[in-house]
């Protein structure tokens, strides 16, 4: 399960921000449903406006979360980018003032897909995921590289062999493993390069089942890798709630074309980066999100041993 920002209405965004939101809408809003789900520490709201129509809108400024205005920045540039046709929702307009940033994106008429996973949602989903991953290959869009992600905290086992000790909360599973996994984690730049638009942020609540379609939101951590990252990113976020991972990867048709000890290099690193982070303060509104990363770092270990054999 995940979510864990400490959520704005909108009546707690400033003024300035509240009317560029409806200057972009054109019309007042009366009615705005905060969004569950995710780690937003901002406003993430369903609007009614007064003429009838929906939208969404995301705002959020420096004081409430230095490093969130910057994503907001990045899912703007990434959205108004973007084909039109893709399932994606379309961005409306933005506003940013150097402090707070906000976006507006049409509202989608769905729901997230049910946690613990449903293998029929799932198996839905992850058919979508391939159809996406083929349009995205090559990136229809210039996004930063896959290799970006190592300065941003995927070398999470390096880290910690060099600092044994504070791997100690870990356990020593995890403790008697630091060298042998900091040694293959050295590797996964190279194991995760390709050319397709990668999400990087798949997980239940970044996915809405809207009628027959499949629909992705919520894009500021797109780069460009291996068309079969997205999946392996999502997995950990099942197998929480009891998916057998290496089931659905050995199905899927971009992982059944990847090289299996480059797979198994990245998932190290994503393992490193969970666990890793899991044992830093939370950052500013976000108090859950480092139990988050712990339980998502602990399905991801459980899969890693699994393959490692």
């Amino acid at each position: 399960m995940s979510g864990g920002g400490a959520r704005l209405g909108l009546d707690e965004v400033p003024g300035r921000v509240r009317a560029a939101i409806e200057g972009i809408l054109g019309a007042p809003v009366v009615a705005a449903r905060s969004q569950p789900g995710g780690f937003s520490p901002g406003l993430a709201a369903r609007l009614v406006l007064a003429d009838g129509r929906r939208a969404f809108a995301k705002a959020v400024g420096v004081e409430r979360n230095p490093d969130a205005p910057g994503f907001h920045r990045r899912e703007i540039e990434v959205l108004s980018a973007l084909p039109p046709d893709l399932p994606v929702p379309r961005l409306l307009g933005s506003y940013d003032d150097g402090d707070w940033v906000a976006l507006v994106v049409e509202d989608v008429d769905g729901v997230p897909p049910a946690e613990p996973w449903r293998p029929d949602e799932l198996a839905r989903v992850v058919d979508a995921m391939a159809a996406l991953a083929d349009r995205l290959t090559p990136s229809p869009v210039p996004a930063r590289p896959i290799a970006t992600l190592d300065q941003e905290g995927f070398r999470g086992w390096r880290t910690l062999a060099a600092e044994p000790e504070a791997a100690a909360p870990l356990g020593p599973a995890v403790c008697r493993r630091l060298d042998e996994l900091a040694a293959i984690e050295e590797g996964w730049v190279a194991a995760a390069q390709g050319t397709s638009l990668v999400h990087c942020d798949l997980r239940a609540d970044n996915i809405l089942l809207a009628g027959d379609r499949v629909v992705f939101v919520d894009w500021p951590h797109a780069r460009v890798g291996a068309p079969w990252l997205d999946l392996l990113l999502l997995l950990p976020s099942a197998a929480v709630t009891g998916t057998d991972p290496e089931r659905v990867w050995a199905a899927y048709p971009p992982a059944q074309a990847a090289d299996p000890d480059a797979v198994t290099a990245v998932l190290v690193a994503l393992t490193g980066f969970f666990l890793r982070q899991s044992l830093l303060p939370p950052p500013p509104n976000l108090p859950t999100l480092r139990e988050f990363q712990r339980t998502q770092g602990e399905a991801a270990f459980r899969w890693l041993l699994a393959r490692l054999g």
